[in-house]
Parts: C-alpha cells; structure tokens; sequence
C-alpha cells in the first residue's frame, strides 16, 4: 500500500509540473490582436490559422468582430494591433487615433462586392434599380414604404422585412452612401446586426426577407439566398469576380482593409503576422471568396509598410464607385493624409 501511495503522489506531482510547465508555455506565447469588420472577418482568420500552423502555435492571432466603427474604436484607443475595415479611416477616427498618438499604415487587402440579397422563393425583385433600392432604404421610407408594389407596382402586395449592417458597421456606411447618397442616412426599421450570418439567417428565413453583406457570406449561402443583379443605368449586373475586375458592378464594389498599429509593428509577432498577410493574400482570398488585387499591388503594399508609410490617401473620406486601377492609383500617391 505504501508504494502505491508512494506511486500517487509522484504521480500527481509530475502532473502539477506538467500544468505548471503549460501555464508558463501559455504565458510566454506572443499574442497579435485583431477586431473589427465582419466583411474582412473570414480573410484575416483565414491568413490567422494558417500563421499559427505555420508558428506551430508559438504565436497566437485573436479575431474578433465588432464591426469596423467598433474596431476603429479599440484600435485608436491603443487596445488592438490591427484593425480590419471595409471602409477607409474617417475623419472622427483619424482625429481620436492622433489624440491618443495611434499612428497606422494603411493596406487594402481585397476587393468586396457588396451583395444584395432576397430569398430564393422571391420571382419578382430578382433586378433592382440602385432608385428601387434607395426607395426602399431612404430614412423618409421608414414606416411608410413597407410593401413591395410600393416600390414597384407589378410586384406583390406583401409586406418585405428588411436585414442590414448595424451602425458600426462599414457596410453600412458603405452601403447607405452608396445607396441613399449619404453615409449613415438610412430608415431606423430593419433587423440590424454587425454579424453577417444573422442577416444570411434573416433572409434566408423569410420570402419576403431583403438584405445586404459581404459577397463572401453569400457565396458560403447560394442555396438559401439569392444575389440581386444591380441596376445603376445600364441594366443590371450580378457580383463576380469579372464585374468587380471590369467595373460594371457599381456602386457596389468596394476595397477593404486591414489598419495596422505602426507601434505595435515593432514588436516581431505583429511584423511577421503582416509579412505573412501580403504574401499569402492572393492565395486566401480567392480561397473565402473575395477579390484579390493584382500580386503586384501587395507587393508594393508591403513595401510601404516597411517604410512606415503612415497615414490613409482617402481623407477620412470613403469614396463610392472606386474601381481596382483607381485605388492601385491612390496607392501610387506619395503623398499620404497622414494622421
């Protein structure tokens, strides 16, 4: 009995040291912080998982999502690394990360075409005029515009029920510009969330359901949902990748970012998270469904990260209808807003 006893306790200690030895392993793994869009969510945790295989878990990379206003929120109060965007850095956001003395390198990452979506029971609105569309999403329409043949009237007499981005959302500030001409000028009476698969649910739900996301989340849902082909004059166009390449499919196409804390680019976990981002980009991107930009341009955009080109060549504005060769354009610009 007594080597038994014996045998427990050494038994039990070679555990506490192995949890001891674990804990320490844990405390000692560098850890990179990423919040924000729920559009650049599936690429930036795609690029996450393969870095951390590639690290063999000596590095770990946390995504969050808490939209791109809300991650700009955390990034310019110093709490993140990086922060993922489908829209530029606004004015506010440039002037908070300044106050706080968050300096960044901007980097487009891909291209989104930001989809309009119904149920697949829905015949009638298969096409829709960007003036259908802004009818519909109008703060003015709220509780008076509610029924399709309000908007068109050889479609239903059916109540619709709207899904969109929340408030925090860079989609929504895309889309509301896009759409409506002024970003955050939307009717208040639809069922909002910053994550992307709530809305796919909603619509996918309901046949009278109309909503809008990141083209990815509806590529992963082509049997519950269905694209919109967009009207913006000369007739309309689905999202793919040949309508985003050509232009055609506007104003809805858009670049998306990730914004990197130039501070936290010191540190080599950040640094090589980032290298790691831009060479495999063109690869992972394609992989979750977006729009890489041309092998070149990451190349360069690496480039200005390593020279610590501070700042963004937008202006704290977004700009709608902004095609590949006009954002590789800006790209080229010397001159940086710098915040």
């Amino acid at each position: 009995m007594l080597q038994l006893h014996n045998f427990k306790i050494l038994s039990m200690s070679a555990v506490l040291v192995a949890l001891i030895s674990a804990a320490g392993v844990t405390s000692a793994q560098s850890i990179v912080k990423i919040d924000g869009s729920s559009t650049v969510y599936p690429i930036t945790e795609a690029v996450a998982e393969d870095f951390q295989i590639a690290k063999k878990g000596a590095i770990r990379v946390t995504v969050g999502i808490s939209g791109t206003g809300g991650g700009f929120k955390k990034f310019c109060r110093g709490e993140i690394d990086i922060a993922n965007a489908s829209r530029p850095i606004q004015k506010k956001e440039m002037e908070d990360c300044k106050k706080a003395g968050v300096q960044y390198v901007e980097m487009p990452v891909a291209y989104d075409a930001l989809t309009v979506a119904i149920n697949p029971g829905n015949t009638w609105s298969r096409t829709m005029t960007v003036a259908e569309l802004k009818k519909i999403w109008e703060p003015a329409a709220q509780g008076k515009i509610t029924k399709w043949n309000q908007i068109n009237p050889a479609w239903p007499d059916e109540t619709f029920k709207l899904y969109g981005a929340g408030a925090d959302s860079g989609t929504f500030d895309y889309f509301t510009e896009a759409i409506v001409g002024k970003a955050k000028s939307s009717r208040g009476d639809f069922t909002a969330s910053e994550d992307d698969n709530v809305l796919v649910q909603g619509v996918a739900s309901d046949k009278n359901g109309l909503g809008f996301f990141g083209f990815a989340y509806y590529i992963e849902n082509q049997k519950k949902v269905t694209a919109v082909a967009v009207d913006s004059g000369k007739g309309g166009v689905l999202p793919s990748a040949e309508t985003v390449e050509n232009a055609t499919y506007q104003p809805l196409a858009r670049p998306i970012f990730i914004y990197v804390n130039i501070k936290s680019a010191e540190k080599p976990e950040v640094r090589e998270f980032v290298t790691f981002y831009m060479k495999n980009a063109l690869t992972l991107v394609k992989e979750v469904q977006y729009f890489p930009l041309p092998a070149s341009a990451y190349t360069t955009i690496m480039e200005h990260f390593n020279k610590k080109r501070l700042g963004t060549v937008f202006g704290g504005v977004s700009t709608v209808g902004l095609s590949i060769s006009e954002l590789l354009k800006r790209g080229a610009r010397l001159e940086f807003e710098h915040n």
